[in-house]
């Protein structure tokens, strides 16, 4: 557990359960605290404890918890398998994933950094109470820390904000885009397929893209009236 020490020293914040459910869901839809706890027991991760007893998980802990989940979705190794990968990892050396190349290893293993939100505002010049009416219209994950793919969603908001179109005012989109979303996995169950594997979030992403050209010749019309 030495990396996660070291990470954790640098690290965005502790988070609760479900503040880490908030953050990963949208990656890991079968993700959920049943899992969370059975991953804890079965020595795959284990996130720090608040006097009370509540589980706490550090920037590194959301990593591990990130490549154990891919491990699983998408190479289906086995929790044996992936604890033998994750010890290489805790011990500095390169672990073998099978089936996969040297270089789909490296993707797999490399860090995906997340941001606390005094660094998110500092990258955007963002204040705090914009960040939190963007995480109050459902735009912006309800966390401590964030991806880093929002800061272009952020800087959008403002972009948008400049222009008078507020977080508030993006409610309704938040929730069509949900609804497209329940839309693409009903398709995908149509077709005998599963958005959590590899084929699936090909489908997925492809029928993204579908959606957003179908959405984009709406909107021009109804701008060019």
């Amino acid at each position: 557990m030495a990396a996660q020490t070291a990470l954790a020293q640098n690290g965005a914040g502790l988070l609760s359960i479900g503040q880490v459910l908030e953050l990963l869901q949208g990656e890991y839809s079968d993700l959920s605290p049943s899992k969370l706890r059975f991953l804890e027991e079965q020595g795959l991760i284990t996130p720090e404890r608040t006097k009370s007893g509540y589980r706490k998980f550090s920037q590194a802990h959301i990593e591990r918890l990130r490549l154990i989940l891919t491990l699983q979705r998408e190479h289906y190794l086995p929790l044996r398998v992936i604890a033998e990968v994750l010890a290489d990892v805790d011990a500095g050396r390169d672990p073998v994933i099978p089936g996969a190349s040297s270089r789909n290893a490296s993707s797999i293993l490399a860090p995906r950094r997340l941001l606390g939100r005094e660094e998110l505002q500092r990258l955007t010049g963002a204040t705090s109470r914009f960040i939190g009416e963007a995480i109050a219209a459902g735009l912006l994950p309800a966390a401590e820390v964030f991806p880093h793919e929002c800061i272009a969603e952020l800087n959008a908001l403002l972009r948008l904000a400049e222009q008078g179109v507020t977080p508030r005012h993006l409610r309704a989109m938040r929730v069509a885009a949900e609804r497209d979303a329940d839309l693409i996995g009903q398709a995908l169950e149509a077709r005998g397929g599963r958005s959590d594997s590899p084929h699936g979030v090909e489908g997925s992403l492809e029928l993204v893209g579908l959606l957003e050209t179908v959405r984009g010749g709406v909107l021009r019309r109804r701008l060019g009236r």
